[in-house]
């Protein structure tokens, strides 16, 4: 049905709902009538889903260059869902794009270093009967890209946080969303 030159491969699926034909082609048809050259859409996966009088589309792009970009819409329509979430999604590839194209022109400096030190640590109680428990465990891919491209990454996604390798140093950073809207970058170092 499709090639792999031509159109990205797209999976749909559906959380309290099946997945008809119908919508299985619209919501298809949408992901392959992105027309935007870049960045280029290797897979992408379309996430349904209906909660009483709740219709959500999720849409996860997984692009060319280590670049994912994920949109959820929710409305009182599946279709309108669809449609607002794929309009969504190329705003942020737009963005995306034009963010790329003005990379080498000179910009302040948007990241901060979390530096923070405890000058008057607390002492901390033990208590011998109280145990964490990991309760949930994740694998995380952890990509190499430079910091202004985790900071474009982490702005296409709904996530608040983003583990990387930093290509400038090949270590693990994590850089995450401020509550003022800003990005910190945590480098961690030994001792």
């Amino acid at each position: 049905m499709q090639t792999a030159n031509a159109h990205p491969t797209v999976k749909v699926t559906g959380r309290h709902l099946a997945i008809t034909d119908a919508i299985n082609e619209y919501a298809t048809r949408k992901i392959e009538g992105l027309h935007l050259d870049y960045p280029k859409i290797i897979e992408a996966h379309v996430i349904l889903g209906v909660e009483k009088y709740r219709h959500w589309a999720e849409v996860v792009l997984i692009c060319s260059n280590h670049i994912t970009i994920e949109a959820c819409e929710e409305t009182s329509d599946l279709y309108a869902a669809i449609d607002a979430v794929m309009d969504k999604i190329a705003r942020q590839m737009r963005k995306y794009k034009t963010r790329l194209l003005r990379r080498h022109r000179p910009r302040k400096e948007e990241i901060r270093h979390l530096e923070e030190q405890i000058l008057h640590p607390e002492p901390v109680e033990e208590d011998e009967h109280h145990e964490h428990a990991v309760i949930r465990t994740e694998r995380y891919p952890v990509k190499p890209m430079f910091v202004d491209e985790a900071v474009l990454q982490l702005e296409m996604s709904a996530r608040q946080f983003m583990v990387f390798m930093n290509a400038r140093n090949s270590r693990v950073n994590v850089l995450y969303r401020r509550k003022s809207g800003d990005f910190g970058l945590i480098e961690p170092t030994l001792g």
